[in-house]
């Protein structure tokens, strides 16, 4: 079994949690992660200490409550995989955080080095930019819910939508070298939704001197570590893949590499 897959609980821990990346268990310095499942009328509450967190409402819906700001009635997926943009809550360093489910909720916690200087925000639905990447079997919806040119210190959030049959996060790109402006360093997880639920995705991630080579099957509700290296994503035929990335690193700045094997397929004849 691959060390850079993370499998969730069987059943939630009291406050919700059925998934969580700390940087102790990953090996890593900055990212950490949690995704949490609340029965409708169970709350969850965390407070950030040096931490930054984007709470990302992947399907459902809740109030949330910071130390000075609430929010009532947020969310509008019932289901991720309606590819609606999502609402999302950041929350600075210092702060705390409560969350009611007004449904069955699902929702991620990216949290990363938080340093102070912004104010927690709602990121509605409006507020997310949406494209579509790449052409053919490389095409791909995406959702930047916290891209760089937002405020934050460390966080770099995005989801993607892969249909089925299709190729993303391609070309395989990498970023794990501090060596701007050609590339940036940044850790970063993939959680992946599958529909339908018993299908699954392929991911690999591999360096250039292929000390670190893997070719993974994930299934639904699990999230692959990426610590350096490519790592494209392929959802086979039949099943429509969801996953969420978070990023962060030394700078906050996504630059990245493609694979020099690879990287014509941007340009075909």
């Amino acid at each position: 079994m691959s060390k850079l897959i993370v499998h969730p609980a069987a059943r939630p821990e009291e406050d919700g949690v059925v998934l969580s990346v700390t940087p102790e268990t990953a090996g890593w310095t900055y990212v950490g992660f949690q995704v949490v499942k609340l029965a409708e009328g169970q709350t969850f509450s965390r407070t950030t200490g040096d931490q930054e967190l984007c709470l990302v409402l992947i399907q459902g819906r809740a109030d949330v409550t910071t130390s000075q700001k609430q929010w009532l009635g947020i969310g509008e997926r019932m289901n991720v995989f309606e590819q609606l943009p999502p609402y999302a809550v950041y929350v600075p360093n210092d702060d705390r955080v409560e969350v009611l489910a007004l449904t069955p909720l699902e929702f991620a916690v990216c949290a990363a080095p938080g340093h102070g200087g912004h104010d927690a925000r709602l990121i509605e639905p409006g507020d997310v930019g949406t494209e579509v990447r790449g052409y053919g079997l490389l095409e791909r919806k995406i959702h930047n819910i916290l891209p760089e040119t937002e405020s934050a210190d460390s966080l770099l959030v995005v989801e993607v939508f892969t249909p089925a049959g299709h190729w993303s996060s391609y070309p395989p790109h990498k970023h794990d070298r501090d060596a701007l402006p050609d590339e940036s360093l940044l850790e970063e997880t993939y959680y992946f939704r599958v529909q339908p639920e018993q299908g699954f995705a392929m991911q690999r991630v591999y360096t250039d001197d292929r000390s670190l080579d893997e070719t993974l099957i994930v299934g639904d509700g699990q999230t692959v570590l990426v610590p350096k290296g490519y790592h494209p994503v392929s959802a086979p035929p039949g099943y429509d893949v969801y996953y969420l990335n978070v990023m962060a690193g030394p700078k906050r700045v996504w630059k990245f590499h493609n694979d020099p094997d690879h990287a014509w397929i941007m340009n075909p004849k």
